[in-house]
């Protein structure tokens, strides 16, 4: 039986006084200069928060809030990705033009109906970010006006990419040691390069 095999392992007690939360739970303080996979999503380590692109834009902020996220991968039922949704393609002005030039009531739109589209986005490397610090990341978003950005691995003989993992504006923050007030692109950057100005 397992007792004759396995052997129980010895245990200690747990500190009341120093024991802390550790890992995605508690991310590590980077600076400019810190290698960026630091601040990477790593999605062969914590899996996507997905969405179906047929479910409500109410579903998917349940989705986003159940998770504590912001952006949602859009996943077909054979597991491609078709595009990604924000809070702000679900929670701004994206929803009632749609609405308003379909005809429809908000109520009626799914997440195809303003999720970003694949073909619609780019992605940065892996092999690229593995050299890379937070700054270039930073630099990035700040260039493509963007919240977030995917990271692929490239199968050029397959010719297949697989997503391996997503920068996010509010994630560098936190790392930082921003206490974000806004989820507005323009000054969470801002708020960024001042923390970058005083490291």
């Amino acid at each position: 039986m397992i007792q004759d095999r396995y052997k129980p392992l010895a245990q200690v007690s747990v500190c009341s006084g120093g024991c802390y939360v550790g890992g995605a739970l508690n991310p590590t303080f980077v600076k400019a200069s810190s290698p960026a996979i630091e601040v990477m999503t790593d999605l062969t380590k914590m899996p996507p928060a997905t969405v179906a692109p047929q479910e409500t834009l109410h579903q998917a902020n349940q989705h986003m809030l159940l998770r504590g996220v912001r952006l949602l991968l859009v996943v077909e039922p054979n597991g491609r990705i078709s595009g990604v949704v924000t809070a702000r393609d679900l929670l701004g002005e994206k929803p009632v033009q749609v609405a308003q030039g379909r005809g429809v009531r908000r109520e009626e739109l799914e997440v195809r109906d303003v999720m970003t589209s694949l073909e619609n986005m780019e992605a940065l490397k892996m092999s690229d970010v593995e050299r890379a610090e937070v700054g270039h990341i930073v630099a990035t978003l700040v260039a493509c006006g963007r919240q977030h950005t995917l990271v692929i691995d490239e199968d050029s003989e397959a010719q297949k990419q697989t997503l391996r993992g997503i920068f996010s504006a509010s994630q560098i923050a936190r790392q930082l040691g921003i206490e974000l007030t806004t989820h507005e692109v323009a000054r969470t950057f801002a708020e960024i390069e001042a923390a970058f100005a005083g490291t």
